[in-house]
C-alpha cells in the first residue's frame, strides 16, 4: 500500500469516530434528557481525545512526506490533481490538530459540553452570573488554543482561530469588508424602514400548532428536494444542521404563536444539508469531500434561506402550503402580499436568528469585533454584556442593559469556544448574492421557482458547489464560479433591489 493509500485509509477511520460524534452531539441537542448530561460529556470528551490522538500519530508525517514526494513527479492528469488537493486538504487537518495537545483538547470538550448544556436553562432565566462562572473556562482555553496556534502558524491569537472556519481569512480583510458595510449599511436599512411605513401588514395572531407547522415544514423540504432517505427534521433549542452526509439530521424550533420564523428557519437548514447530500460520494469520509468553509456552507444556506426562500416567487409556494397546513384559506395573514411582507419586514430586534435580511450584517458585525477583541485580550469576558449593550444602540439603536438573555447569552456558538466563526454567516450571505449574480446569465430562476420544479437551481448548485467539495481554496471555487473573488457589491446591490 503506497503512503497516500495508508493516509486516505486512516482518514477514513478518523472520519467514523467523527461520525459517531457528530450523532451523539445531534442526540444531546434533540433527544437527550437532562440528567446524561454529565455522562454525556464524558463520552463525547473521550471520543474528542481519541479522535486528537488518531490524528496526531507520528508515522504521519512520515506519510506525508513520502505521499508528497510520490506525486510530485508524476505526469498531471485530473487524477492527479484530485489526489494533491486530497493530500493537501489532509495535511492541513493533521498541521492543525498536531498544534493543539491532548490535554487541552480534553479540557475544552467537557468545558464547552458543560457551559452549553447549562446555557439551555441559564438563558431562559436570563443568569448571567452563573452563565459567567462556566463561560469563563471556555474563554480561556479558548484563549490557550488561540495563543497556541498564533505562535506555530504566525498569526494573531484571533486570527489563528478564524483559520479553522475560513482558510485563508484574516482580521485586516474582515475590517476592510465590514468597515465597508458599515458605511451603507445604516442608511440603506433607515430608507427601508422608512418606505414599509406606508405599508399594511397583517401579523400572525391565531395559534399555529407544532404539529401543523412541522407537517408544513416537511412539505417545503420536499419543495426543496431534501433527501429523506438520508436525513430527518426534528426540533432543539437552537435550530442547527449536524450528522454527515449519508445522513443529515436538521432542527428548527417552534412557537405557536408565529410559525414565521420556524418556516424560514427549516428552509435555511435545509439549505446546509441539500450541500452536504450534494458533496461527492468518490470523496466521502475524507477531508478532500467535505465542505470547503463554514462561509461557504453559510452561502448555501442563505441561498436557500434569501436568494430562494423569500423570492416572491417561492412566497407563492409557501400561501398555497401554509393555507392547506392550518386550514386557514380565508386568513389575510397566508396571502402572497402579505406573507412576503412578512418575511421581508425590516426590524431594529434583539435577535440574530429572529433578524430580517437587511439588519443581520449588523448583528453579525458586532459579534465579530465583540470576540476579535475578547481573544486578542483588548477585553476580557466580563465586558461582553457592556460592550454588547453599546455596539446594540450604536447599530440598531436599541439597548440590552440587563436583558442577557436577549443579548450576550442569545447564541450558541461562544458556549462551547466556537470563536471565529460569527463572520461565516455576513461571508455567506455575499457569496449567495454573487453566485446568484452567475446563476441568471444561463439559469432562469424565476420561471424554475414559478413551476415547483427547482431542478436547474439546484444542478447548478451542485455542478458548481456542490460537487467540488473543497478540491479547491475557497477563493479559488468562488472565482471559478463567478470570475472574480468575493465582491460585495453584489450583496449590496441585492438588498436595494429587494427593499427599496
Amino acid at each position: 500500500m503506497s503512503n497516500y493509500d495508508q493516509l486516505i485509509s486512516h482518514y477514513q477511520t478518523i472520519n467514523h469516530f467523527n461520525h459517531a460524534q457528530s450523532m451523539l452531539g445531534w442526540d444531546a441537542a434533540a433527544n437527550m434528557p437532562t440528567g446524561g448530561s454529565d455522562a454525556r460529556s464524558q463520552a463525547m470528551a473521550e471520543l474528542s481525545v481519541h479522535v486528537h490522538r488518531l490524528s496526531t500519530q507520528p508515522q504521519l508525517g512520515e506519510w506525508f512526506n513520502n505521499a508528497e514526494n510520490e506525486l510530485l513527479n508524476a505526469e498531471q492528469t485530473p487524477l492527479i490533481t484530485e489526489k494533491k488537493a486530497s493530500l493537501r486538504e489532509m495535511k492541513r487537518q493533521w498541521q492543525q490538530a498536531t498544534l493543539v495537545p491532548e490535554d487541552l483538547v480534553q479540557a475544552q470538550s467537557i468545558a464547552g459540553s458543560k457551559c452549553e448544556h447549562a446555557w439551555r436553562s441559564q438563558r431562559q432565566e436570563n443568569d448571567w452570573t452563573g452563565f459567567e462562572k462556566n463561560w469563563k473556562d471556555v474563554v480561556a482555553l479558548s484563549r490557550e488554543e488561540a495563543a497556541i496556534r498564533g505562535e506555530a502558524l504566525g498569526l494573531t491569537a484571533y486570527d489563528a482561530m478564524l483559520d479553522k472556519f475560513e482558510p485563508g481569512t484574516t482580521t485586516a480583510s474582515l475590517d476592510t469588508l465590514f468597515s465597508d458595510v458599515k458605511t451603507w449599511l445604516p442608511e440603506l436599512i433607515e430608507k427601508a424602514l422608512a418606505k414599509q411605513q406606508s405599508e399594511s401588514i397583517i401579523m400572525p395572531s391565531g395559534t399555529y400548532p407544532t404539529a401543523a407547522q412541522k407537517s408544513l415544514g416537511l412539505e417545503i423540504m420536499k419543495l426543496l428536494k431534501f433527501d429523506f432517505d438520508h436525513g430527518r427534521l426534528d426540533q432543539s433549542v437552537h435550530p442547527f444542521c449536524g450528522g454527515v452526509p449519508s445522513d443529515v439530521r436538521i432542527t428548527t424550533r417552534y412557537d405557536e404563536s408565529d410559525f414565521v420564523q420556524a418556516l424560514m428557519g427549516i428552509v435555511h437548514e435545509t439549505g446546509h444539508a441539500r450541500y452536504e447530500q450534494g458533496l461527492p460520494k468518490a470523496f466521502a469520509g475524507l477531508p478532500v469531500g467535505e465542505a470547503r468553509s463554514m462561509g461557504i456552507h453559510e452561502s448555501q444556506s442563505l441561498f436557500f434561506e434569501m436568494q430562494i426562500g423569500r423570492s416572491k416567487d417561492f412566497i407563492t409556494h409557501l400561501s398555497r402550503l401554509s393555507a392547506d397546513a392550518f386550514n386557514a384559506y380565508k386568513d389575510p395573514v397566508f396571502t402572497e402580499e402579505n406573507l412576503y411582507k412578512l418575511y421581508t419586514r425590516v426590524d431594529k430586534g434583539f435577535i440574530r436568528v429572529d433578524a430580517d435580511e437587511l439588519t443581520y450584517p449588523a448583528h453579525v458585525i458586532m459579534r465579530y469585533e465583540i470576540e476579535r477583541d475578547l481573544i486578542n485580550g483588548v477585553i476580557e469576558h466580563t465586558d461582553v454584556p457592556e460592550i454588547w449593550d453599546e455596539k446594540m444602540k450604536a447599530s440598531l439603536g436599541i439597548t440590552t442593559k440587563g436583558n442577557y438573555k436577549n443579548g450576550c447569552m442569545q447564541d450558541i456558538h461562544w458556549t462551547d469556544g466556537s470563536f471565529g466563526y460569527f463572520p461565516s454567516y455576513t461571508l455567506g450571505a455575499m457569496y449567495a448574492a454573487q453566485y446568484k449574480a452567475t446563476m441568471t446569465n444561463t439559469v432562469n430562476i424565476e420561471a424554475a421557482i414559478q413551476s415547483g420544479d427547482l431542478s436547474p437551481i439546484f444542478q447548478w448548485l451542485n455542478d458548481n458547489i456542490w460537487s467540488q467539495a473543497s478540491l479547491h481554496t475557497t477563493d479559488e471555487l468562488v472565482k471559478r464560479v463567478t470570475g472574480e473573488v468575493l465582491n460585495a457589491e453584489h450583496f449590496r446591490k441585492h438588498l436595494e433591489a429587494r427593499y427599496l
